[in-house]
């Protein structure tokens, strides 16, 4: 049976009212074990929840929402042992839906941790006056004053350092040669951080292919280390400088269209200058900033010194490991210009608001063909070159040119007097379907970015580039029409039946449990809707550099974004990475898997992508003769590189390239 607002009203009140559990503002906890001490009406309440969940054998904490009708199984495997337990699992039951979500923390950086354990538990619990001591001497040292900002292990342990303190059991301890006992005598040699490249930095190239430099576009390198990026962006035709305190210390700060500021926040140990050095190269840029830092991934090195708020590595070098999503925060705070996600720890703050929109926007238009000639029309071919430009146009935009946006609009109007009288000219030659068809993709392309922008705030249409209101006047009439289509669509984008039912149904992906994978050329194809819940992952984080599969999941709001580096080449190519974005709390784990010896395989490649793929053909008939061969049956017995092989051994079977014979 649902909760009703009465019942949870009243639910509530005996929630505050407990003499048991930790008391917050949106929520009662309690140990497992003091459950049978709570309120007949709290248990009544919290056995409806349990009966609701297959197994709650490993749950330590029990979290009663008192903002909304939801109890959460927390699991703190050491919460006996450790002063401050990492949460491992949440088991949350949303009792007005009957819906239940499994959250995983036990990979994470940064799980939430507990203090005053005493709080959660009944006097009579063996360990109570350990916690209840422990606690008191934390509170002494006024390491719980600001609550806000320990609740994470990272956040925890950071303080601890700062204050020189370490814990010993459930006891505290001020070591003499604690790491902030040294703080004072370690020399950082932020130069040594500087890498020697030959090529442009991962960056730089986020740049360039965004098509961020054209002609005439200057760029300056703020903390250029080597140089190499200079080297290069002048190589390819760009007016190029930069300074660095070390290596160049002596060239003048200049300002450019372009400035990158390439990880160079994560090597500044000191707070107030990193701050500063973000700040200058602002004030540097005339059109866009490019940010990069390190960001926190899961195969980062070890047994590191910890110093201030980052690390010192072996090389006395400092690194500041951001998460995504705090990075980003971090930009916006000090700059106050929202970033936008280029890749991971990458993030450009444009100068100008209408460029950023146009960026926003370009990054959501799908790539499509200019129709096929379908026969000889002698008057199209007498102007094929002249009207070859006003095709690629409309291919580009899905509408006619706007005056002054084509460059040979003179000639054609002095030939044809208008963009429409051409148009026609070009439709006797082509098929009319296929322009249809690009103008709809087009309104798809625009209503999943000014859905998308509704998140940070969608703007008003004097910031729009001058092209994409001609696109929204062109393709709908108005920008209000178009605003209001897009917040029907984003009402959806919460729905998971919604969701699962467009998955399900999709006619692009391979069908997975509770999930659909495709290939990040097929994105573009699905329908408005899952664009829109996959853009939900990618504003914040962008999707991982070199990714090209994409795991969109139904049973629970999650993307997942994963690395085949070898997807045309090898029939059955292996996974190198992942990146895991949950959409519940915009919360990012990434996992380098490349030297796994036994890694996940990819099968049935032609699931993953469109017909129109260059190899799709060659991926067809190759999964078609394997399962004639029988080799696919049993799933489980093959996901990994290992069990293939067996398979293959075992049926006599070899396969080259994509094709597949016996031994």
């Amino acid at each position: 049976m649902m909760v009703t607002l009465e019942k949870f009203s009243t639910i509530v009140s005996y929630c505050k009212n407990s003499k048991i559990g930790k008391h917050l503002p949106d929520a009662l906890y309690v140990h497992t074990d003091a459950l049978s001490d709570l309120d007949p009406m709290l248990k009544e309440y919290e056995s409806r929840a349990r009966n609701l969940v297959n197994s709650l054998d490993c749950a330590t904490i029990v979290k009663f929402g008192t903002d909304r009708p939801k109890i959460s199984y927390l699991y703190y495997p050491d919460f006996d042992r450790d002063p401050h337990p990492q949460l491992h699992q949440s088991i949350v039951v949303d009792l007005a839906t009957e819906q239940v979500s499994v959250r995983q923390y036990h990979n994470s950086h940064n799980p939430p941790i507990l203090h005053r354990k005493e709080t959660f538990v009944n006097e009579n619990y063996p360990l109570y006056q350990t916690f209840a001591e422990l606690t008191k001497k934390e509170v002494a040292l006024g390491l719980l004053d600001n609550s806000r900002h320990i609740g994470t292990l990272q956040e925890w342990t950071r303080l601890l350092l700062q204050e020189g303190v370490s814990l010993v059991d459930h006891h505290v301890a001020c070591p003499i040669d604690s790491p902030v006992a040294q703080k004072q005598t370690i020399l950082i040699e932020r130069h040594k951080a500087a890498l020697k490249r030959s090529e442009l930095s991962r960056p730089v190239r986020i740049a360039l292919e965004a098509d961020l430099f054209r002609e005439g576009t200057t760029f300056f390198d703020y903390g250029c280390g080597c140089g190499e990026d200079i080297k290069q962006i002048k190589n390819h035709g760009y007016a190029a400088s930069g300074w660095d305190p070390f290596y160049r210390p002596n060239t003048n700060l200049e300002s450019a269209d372009i400035v990158n500021l390439g990880y160079i926040i994560n090597v500044i140990e000191d707070i107030a200058e990193r701050r500063q050095a973000l700040i200058k190269a602002w004030s540097l840029t005339q059109r866009v900033l490019i940010i990069s830092a390190q960001v926190l991934v899961d195969d980062r090195r070890r047994g590191l010194v910890a110093y201030g708020d980052g690390v010192v590595t072996n090389r006395n070098t400092f690194q500041k490991y951001y998460e995504q999503e705090e990075l980003k925060l971090y930009i916006e705070q000090v700059l106050e210009v929202e970033s936008i996600p280029a890749g991971l720890g990458i993030y450009l703050v444009f100068r100008h608001e209408t460029e950023a929109e146009f960026f926003r926007a370009s990054r959501l238009y799908s790539r499509l063909s200019t129709p096929r000639i379908q026969g000889k029309v002698r008057n199209f071919e007498d102007y094929r070159d002249l009207l070859t430009p006003l095709m690629d146009f409309y291919t580009k935009r899905g509408r006619l040119p706007a005056k002054g946006e084509l460059a040979s609009e003179a000639a054609i109007k002095e030939e044809f007097r208008s963009y429409q009288r051409a148009f026609k000219l070009i439709l006797q030659a082509t098929d009319r379907h296929e322009w249809d068809a690009i103008a709809e993709k087009r309104r798809q392309d625009l209503l999943v970015y000014l859905a998308l922008g509704k998140f940070s705030g969608r703007p008003t249409i004097r910031k729009l580039s001058p092209e994409i209101k001609a696109d929204v006047k062109a393709l709908f009439g108005s920008y209000k029409q178009a605003c209001t289509i897009a917040d029907i669509l984003l009402i959806h984008v919460g729905d998971l039946k919604k969701i699962a039912n467009l998955c399900q149904t999709s006619n692009i992906g391979k069908q997975l449990d509770g999930a659909i994978a495709v290939h990040i050329s097929a994105l573009e194809k699905l329908p408005p809707l899952l664009r829109l819940y996959e853009g939900c992952a990618s504003r914040n984080f962008y999707r991982l550099e070199n990714a090209n599969i994409v795991k969109i999941y139904y049973n629970k709001p999650k993307i997942t974004y994963l690395v085949y580096p070898e997807f045309d080449t090898q029939a059955h190519p292996t996974l190198q990475a992942t990146m895991e974005v949950d959409l519940h709390n915009l919360s990012v784990t990434y996992h380098d898997i490349s030297d796994e010896t036994n890694p996940l395989i990819l099968h049935q490649k032609d699931a993953l992508v469109a017909p129109d793929y260059p190899s799709y053909k060659k991926f067809v008939r190759l999964t078609k003769k394997e399962q004639n061969s029988g080799l696919l049956k049993n799933r489980d017995a093959i996901r990994r590189l290992h069990g293939w092989l067996r398979c293959l051994r075992e049926n006599e079977l070899v396969i080259e390239g994509h094709k597949l014979s016996s031994k």
